[in-house]
């Protein structure tokens, strides 16, 4: 039986979300193929494990909940992984301190220090199979400049954007709101580069709300993107599985916000919380013409192959109603979204996605342990011996 870690929580502006996240995926373990180990981490960064963290209501009083559950480190030596419980304790007869093995880790952190590329680094040194995109697919994933950058250069439309430091504006906010209007016209979106969850985002319909907008997201971020908004918009998103050159696409869905963008509160707030973006209102599968949904879903794996993406994701698209036009908006790696709803009507119950996400992990880890990582030469001796050019 595989031991398999579900990490969550984190230090992130979307630390309850990814809570949320986390249970729900225990939860969804197959418990006969897996032995669930919950590792929470904490607003400060220590790491938790404990039966106690996988309920719900025990989250109401987390300095409670933490007294009840053991710190654990992990030394990041590839041999070992393992979960030690902090202090270290070690039995009279054992060789090695208390700990727990790990087979492979599901991480379900939203936002910073985990969704983007930040723990899929770790588990790399620690070379631990895990769930989900790798570091590079997960950090594009992540940054929105970047990102869209790529989409352009590989022909992928996006709508008109520009994007600016923080430290431009508060160098000389009246270039900078002159450089935005200049280039983009009225409604538009500022979002923070990196961060999920419409956390930081705000429409500006005139220079006042620019100004606000701006404000609001210099608090999330030192870069910031503008996008000039999509008039007659609808929004369609598609899930894409698989890795290298096996990918699937999931029924397409058409998200309904309850405001001019879908806000925390829609994706989050609305209906049962173990939802999570399951509950926001949402017509599955879309109602657009089957060549637009043909359109999304090569869109959608052509952006999977260029970001590297393993696992699962979920590609954002925005359509301009009046001319059918469509534009990438986002990619959403896990855990920014595990789309099991989307598979849900294919027959694939999230139970069996996990599988799925598993075996791809599984596949994705010795995939990469066929590189070679040691190069052998005989360049020490020679330089301990004098026999090297100084450069």
């Amino acid at each position: 039986m595989l031991n398999v870690a579900v990490m969550f929580g984190g230090r992130s502006v979307e630390h309850e979300v990814s809570v949320i996240t986390g249970l729900q995926v225990i939860e969804s373990l197959d418990k006969s193929k897996y032995n669930v180990i919950p590792v929470y981490v904490a607003k400060d960064g220590w790491w938790y494990t404990g039966s106690e963290l996988t309920k719900i209501e025990n989250y109401k009083d987390i300095p409670e909940l933490l007294s009840k559950c053991k710190k654990v480190i992990i030394p990041p030596v590839p041999e070992l992984k393992r979960l030690y419980f902090y202090p270290f304790k070690k039995g009279l007869f054992k060789d090695d301190a208390d700990h727990i093995k790990i087979d492979l880790v599901i991480p379900a952190f939203h936002g910073t220090f985990g969704e983007d590329g930040s723990i899929q680094g770790l588990l790399e040194l620690l070379d631990i199979p895990y769930v989900g995109s790798g570091v590079i697919g997960s950090a594009l994933g992540m940054d929105k400049i970047v990102m869209k950058e790529l989409f352009k250069a590989n022909g992928i439309p996006v709508v008109k954007y520009v994007w600016f430091l923080r430290r431009d504006y508060e160098e000389d906010e009246e270039k900078v709101l002159s450089y935005i209007e200049g280039s983009l016209n009225y409604p538009m979106f500022v979002k923070p580069a990196n961060l999920g969850s419409s956390i930081g985002i705000s429409k500006a319909n005139n220079r006042d709300e620019l100004i606000y907008a701006i404000e609001i997201a210099t608090k999330y971020d030192r870069r910031i993107i503008v996008e000039e908004a999509v008039k007659e918009l609808i929004e369609v998103n598609c899930s894409v599985m698989g890795f290298d050159n096996e990918v699937s696409t999931s029924l397409c869905e058409m998200p309904i916000s309850w405001q001019e963008f879908l806000s925390y509160t829609d994706k989050y707030m609305k209906g049962d919380l173990r939802s999570g973006l399951k509950g926001a209102s949402r017509k599955i599968p879309a109602p657009i013409p089957e060549s637009l949904e043909r359109e999304v879903k090569e869109l959608s794996m052509k952006i999977f192959k260029i970001l590297d993406c393993a696992g699962v994701v979920r590609v954002d698209f925005l359509i301009d109603k009046s001319e059918m036009k469509i534009y990438a908006n986002e990619v959403n790696t896990i855990p920014g979204s595990f789309a099991f709803y989307l598979w849900e009507p294919l027959d694939v119950s999230f139970k069996e996605l996990l599988d799925r996400l598993i075996n791809l992990a599984i596949r994705r880890h010795k995939e990469r342990r066929r590189n070679l990582y040691v190069f052998d030469t005989d360049l020490l001796v020679k330089a301990s011996s004098g026999g090297l050019k100084r450069r």
